[in-house]
């Protein structure tokens, strides 16, 4: 009986592969963090799969990291890279000898991959993880904004509804249409309007006399 076939031991090693690989794709740390975790899922599989078919688990676990860093270099919102992280855990637990001891690297898999965010607190991020997380956003601080200028500057401004609002529809503000929408209220065409707020490309109104 080797040590890996004690679950505890199968759930430290899987946790701390988990933590450091996930760690490496996520903050820049010169490879060091993918070496270490990959010496830990070397060892893991080499005692596992001497009795499981391998090339199963070895497809599973290879597929699973390229759609994660699939999607950290192109999809960048996170619906591949979780499919990624099922096919990973899946070959992870999936050669083990029992149902406790599949269980329990499924869940050191997880608590591996939560845990390597923490290292964003200590290392510098990579581009593509800014990216997936929107760290990266434009700010009004940063001398950006996301709301569009000329929309903008309409809160305040006077205008009258061109169309019925249901409560959505059109309102013309000095000789120009925009889309718009009220909180809630029915308003006819020809009704005086004024913009209340611009969220981005949503112009709120509301009635001239109810403001």
């Amino acid at each position: 009986m080797g040590i890996l076939d004690l679950p505890v031991v199968g759930f430290i090693v899987i946790l701390l592969a988990a933590l450091l690989l996930f760690g490496e794709m996520i903050v820049k740390t010169k490879g060091v963090f993918a070496l270490i975790g990959g010496v830990l899922f070397l060892l893991y599989f080499s005692h596992h799969l001497s009795h499981k078919s391998p090339a199963l688990m070895i497809v599973l676990l290879a597929v699973g990291l390229l759609l994660i860093i699939l999607d950290g270099k192109l999809i960048t919102n996170g619906s591949v890279a979780a499919i990624g992280i099922v096919l990973m855990i899946l070959a992870c637990a999936l050669p083990t000898p029992s149902v406790l001891y599949g269980t329990m690297v499924s869940i050191a898999f997880i608590i591996g991959v939560a845990g390597s965010f923490s290292f964003l607190k200590v290392f510098p991020a990579r581009g593509y993880w800014s990216k997936l997380t929107l760290v990266d956003q434009l700010s009004s601080e940063q001398g950006y904004n996301s709301m569009n200028a000329s929309y903008q500057d309409l809160i305040g401004q006077d205008g009258v509804t061109a169309t019925p609002f249901r409560p959505v529809g059109t309102v013309e503000i000095e000789g120009k249409t925009y889309s718009a929408v009220t909180n809630g209220i029915w308003l006819e065409k020809g009704t005086a309007v004024k913009v209340v707020s611009a969220d981005g490309t949503r112009i709120v109104i509301e009635k001239e006399a109810d403001v």
